[in-house]
């Protein structure tokens, strides 16, 4: 079956039919180590699963998104101590997704997702410039993050990296490739400022001084139970972001309140 909200799987007879969406979702990720025992493609894999799920469920209620593939190389700087972690510059990811952003505003689609899975990328500057230059509106999901405020309820220990969230999220959508008897502890060496401890002061945390397996956070209490109750709530929210966004007409205050 065609799923027509993958531009992957459509084709333009379809896209003709059904108009241009007004809404285009593009995943953004890293390729990089989790800990010994979560694969390289963790990011790539969890954020093109929840682009893909976010956007089927809002097309059943709006036919109006789309999915675009996601770019599968992210910042990944301090991380370059351990082995195969593949590096691109946020200039370079900055670079191509302006060229995107430019394809989709000359074909009329001016509300555009960044369903971002990677700590690293920080697009804030970015989306601030290119909604200056170009006649869009560009929002950023961190998807990891948009069930914070229950966060606690599912899971035990706060993380970022590699632990009990993401090692979940791995066990619910692909189980085949966690190897949790490999994996280490994930304490992760503190800063030896109060300020940076404190988080009033900030600064790049370089991970092979953090300890030697590239994790910050106990991934011990896993389950894919965990991981399937925080991606419901996750792809609920986002959907129906996607859905509030396709039906909102662009204005002059848009996307504030009118008046």
């Amino acid at each position: 079956m065609i799923q027509e909200w993958d531009i992957n799987q459509t084709n333009l007879r379809r896209l003709r039919e059904n108009g241009i969406p007004r809404v285009a979702v593009i995943p953004t990720s890293a390729v990089e180590p989790h800990n010994l025992h979560l694969p390289y493609g963790e990011d790539f894999l969890h954020s093109a699963w929840v682009a893909r799920n976010v956007v089927e469920r809002a097309w059943k209620r709006c036919r109006s998104v789309m999915c675009l593939p996601g770019i599968p190389y992210g910042v990944d700087c301090n991380l370059m101590d351990f082995p195969l972690a593949m590096h691109v510059s946020q200039d370079t990811l900055n670079a191509m997704l302006r060229d995107l952003f430019r394809s989709l505003a000359h074909n009329g689609v001016r509300r555009i997702v960044i369903l971002n899975g990677h700590g690293g990328n920080d697009f804030t500057a970015f989306v601030r410039q290119v909604q200056s230059d170009l006649d869009i509106h560009v929002f950023v999901v961190n998807w990891w993050k948009v069930g914070a405020d229950i966060y606690s309820q599912i899971f035990e220990n706060p993380d970022d990296h590699a632990g009990e969230m993401e090692t979940s999220v791995a066990l619910e959508l692909f189980p085949e490739l966690v190897e949790l008897e490999h994996a280490k502890d994930g304490k992760a060496r503190p800063f030896r400022f109060e300020a940076l401890e404190k988080g009033w002061a900030r600064t790049s945390r370089r991970f092979a001084n953090l300890n030697d397996h590239s994790a910050v956070g106990d991934p011990t209490k896993a389950a894919a139970e965990k991981g399937r109750r925080y991606l419901e709530i996750v792809c609920d929210r986002v959907s129906e972001f996607l859905v509030q966004l396709a039906e909102s007409e662009i204005d002059e205050h848009f996307p504030h309140m009118p008046g």
